[in-house]
């Protein structure tokens, strides 16, 4: 890739790399403990020591394994199959034959799971014959040495959110802008959220800075937003969750950031949350692939107000959404699929297990849906 050295701290890991990183990650004692915490539960309760000694002989042997980004990547598709039959009661998939083989897009899609949402993309595509896509992530769920070895071996760069100065952040944009279009140049599609962070209250929406920040790199070609899509293939992406396994979560984060005007984040919650997000149950799963954007737009809100049609379109309308949106007092509801018992379950759950005060932010993540399919107009 030309100018790789300017991407040095940020871009994914190349096949040369791979023997030496999970190596180093099979010495790391962190994550040792993790993956004895979390794979080998009753013996890390009794012995906390074996559960390290078991985290470690895994990563031994995937060590000895796995050479190469693909092989990482096979092995990761292997074990998000069975992660899919596990926690998702039907995973569909629409809009994926407008892909061309060959063809490098950006995808610009819904966040609501940290782990999930890239995962299904690109088990998706995958499977529909297409190579996986490099995976934009924040260097906030980066605090562990560990995390950012095992997010760059999965094709992930990095986007610093964390430098401060007009001047670094400026730097720092210039690098990610440049990075996506070495990427598309190399014929690797790119997958990026529509905003910082996940959408916890359940309004996908298209943040216009991530518009300016794309013009960056092109902005010989196209100085303003008009002449973008003639530049990139861009990609609305909309994945719908019938069940949020992180919901109770993000409800109590909304919450008090309401009452206290902020949130302070305990350690570890992001790991804590991809785990949830995982490994809980979904329901039913639908991952809409929109058509490629087209057309001039004379301002980043213009071209971020295109992308949020095609999103929001590509939602799909569940049973949970529409409980929730009558629970909040809305009876014009439209037609979903039919409800499925076992879901039915699962949400009453979470329901009884939200405080009262946070059941109206709880209840939100999933009405909003709905709301903003009607205030864009768009189909139910």
């Amino acid at each position: 890739m030309p100018g790789m050295v300017d991407f040095e701290g940020i871009r994914p890991y190349q096949d040369g790399e791979v023997p030496g990183v999970l190596a180093r990650l099979a010495r790391d004692a962190d994550l040792q403990a993790v993956l004895g915490q979390y794979l080998f539960p009753r013996a890390t309760r009794l012995l906390p020591q074996l559960g390290r000694l078991l985290g470690g002989r895994l990563l031994r042997r995937l060590a000895s394994r796995l050479r190469t980004v693909r092989d990482v990547q096979l092995f990761l598709s292997g074990h998000m199959e069975a992660l899919i039959d596990k926690t998702i009661l039907d995973f569909s998939v629409s809009g994926v034959e407008r892909l061309s083989p060959g063809t490098p897009y950006l995808f610009i899609s819904t966040h609501r799971d940290i782990i999930m949402d890239t995962g299904l993309v690109n088990f998706a595509i995958h499977r529909a014959g297409h190579a996986t896509t490099r995976i934009a992530i924040g260097d906030n769920l980066l605090g562990k040495h560990y995390a950012a070895d095992l997010m760059r071996l999965n094709k992930s760069f990095v986007i610093e959110r964390s430098v401060t100065g007009a001047k670094a952040v400026y730097r720092a944009l210039n690098r990610t802008s440049a990075f996506i279009r070495a990427s598309l140049e190399a014929a690797e599609s790119v997958w990026i959220a529509q905003r910082e962070g996940r959408a916890k209250d359940g309004l996908d929406r298209t943040d216009p800075a991530l518009v300016k920040m794309l013009t960056l790199a092109w902005r010989k070609e196209a100085a303003d937003p008009c002449g973008l899509c003639g530049c990139i293939n861009i990609v609305p992406v909309a994945i719908t969750y019938e069940l949020d396994p992180c919901a109770l979560r993000k409800a109590r984060e909304l919450c008090i950031t309401d009452l206290h005007g902020k949130y302070d984040k305990p350690d570890g919650e992001d790991f804590s949350s991809i785990v949830e997000g995982m490994l809980g149950f979904k329901g039913r799963v639908h991952l809409h692939f929109g058509a490629p954007v087209e057309g001039s737009f004379d301002s980043p809100q213009a071209l971020a107000d295109a992308i949020d049609r095609e999103i929001v379109d590509g939602l799909k309308v569940f049973p949970t959404h529409l409980e929730a949106a009558r629970r909040l007092g809305d009876e014009a509801l439209p037609h979903a699929v039919a409800s499925d018992a076992r879901v039915e379950a699962a949400f009453q759950e979470q329901i009884s297990a939200c405080p009262l005060a946070q059941q109206p932010y709880f209840l939100q993540q999933y009405a909003n849906l709905i709301r903003n399919k009607r205030r864009l107009g768009v189909g139910m």
